[in-house]
């Protein structure tokens, strides 16, 4: 069940832990891909993923997005770099190196405590669903939320609250871990406890504040 936004006064002590998965467990960026493509050139790297393939043309397809679409949209635009607009989506693993040790420590901690473990991800559901095999952690997790299943993406009110729906959750009993304020932001209007991810020290120290066991 979803819930409206509680104040800090009257807010339950937190039992639920909701992770984002990309820069906070899994590492994903496209330089890992594209400094190989453009090797050498850092400058027209750099201007390719600003004005080629940007994060706002990315996050389309996180949005729900065809890769067909997207990179039929990029192409129209940048025709002298079909190839390298193809290898967005061909060459996706080379995004994602692995995970980051650190994060994945807390979550083996916490699930060994026996927290109830849940996600929400901005990731097209076609790149999720080839990832999941590579991180066996991810079977911690008792509901991922995708926005490219749901075709909605955080920091709209909707995402939370489909996890709410899905799990029967009471959002003010479950904190929120992003690496994107916006996205922090956005968890604490529809009532969660939100903690902006910076380093895994720091979040086991956030985490430690709140009551967990690490």
């Amino acid at each position: 069940m979803s819930s409206p936004a509680v104040s800090s006064q009257d807010r339950p002590k937190p039992a639920a832990v909701v992770f984002d998965l990309g820069a906070v467990l899994i590492e994903w960026d496209p330089r890992n891909l594209f400094r190989r493509i453009f090797t050498g050139d850092a400058a027209l790297m750099e201007w390719f993923l600003a004005e080629v393939c940007p994060g706002s043309w990315n996050v389309e397809q996180d949005r729900g997005r065809s890769w067909e679409d997207a990179i039929a949209e990029a192409t129209a635009r940048h025709p002298g770099f079909a190839a390298e607009i193809r290898a967005f989506r061909a060459r996706w693993p080379e995004m994602v190196p692995g995970a980051i040790a650190g994060t994945v420590d807390i979550l083996e901690r916490l699930h060994a405590a026996g927290v109830p473990l849940y996600a929400i991800t901005n990731w097209a559901a076609d790149t999720f669903a080839e990832t999941v095999p590579r991180f066996p952690f991810l079977r911690h997790f008792r509901h991922i939320v995708v926005s490219g299943d749901l075709k909605v993406i955080k920091p709209d009110p909707a995402i939370y609250h489909a996890l709410a729906t899905a799990c029967d959750l009471d959002l003010s009993t479950c904190v929120f871990i992003d690496d994107s304020p916006k996205n922090v932001r956005g968890a604490e209007a529809v009532g969660m406890t939100g903690l902006h991810y910076t380093t895994p020290a720091r979040l086991a120290a956030d985490l430690a504040a709140l009551g967990f066991a690490l």
